[in-house]
């Protein structure tokens, strides 16, 4: 049982070094990254999109109500359903 205790300390220590390892090289990289494109961003800045303006189109004023060839339709359909389902 001792062997094991000592296995599962040791996979931990292993397991936090690992991580420490990780997380400190990752913390570099993105610090060397910036140092790096920190200069170039002055060098080579994005270009920066015009906006363009277009000219609003007026939209037609909304029908009150439902149009008759709708209503038709749907009438159609009701009957059709109607009639196809009588009990």
């Amino acid at each position: 049982m001792e062997a094991l205790d000592q296995l599962f300390i040791e996979a931990g220590t292993l397991m936090l070094a690992g991580m420490v390892f990780v997380f400190a090289f990752l913390g570099l990289l993105v610090v060397i990254i910036n140092a790096v494109l920190t200069p170039l961003a002055s060098k080579f800045p994005d270009p920066v999109a015009q906006s363009v303006t277009r000219p609003t189109l007026k939209k037609p004023a909304p029908q009150q109500g439902v149009s008759p060839s709708v209503v038709a339709a749907i009438s159609a359909a009701v009957s059709q359903y109607r009639q196809k389902h009588k009990e």
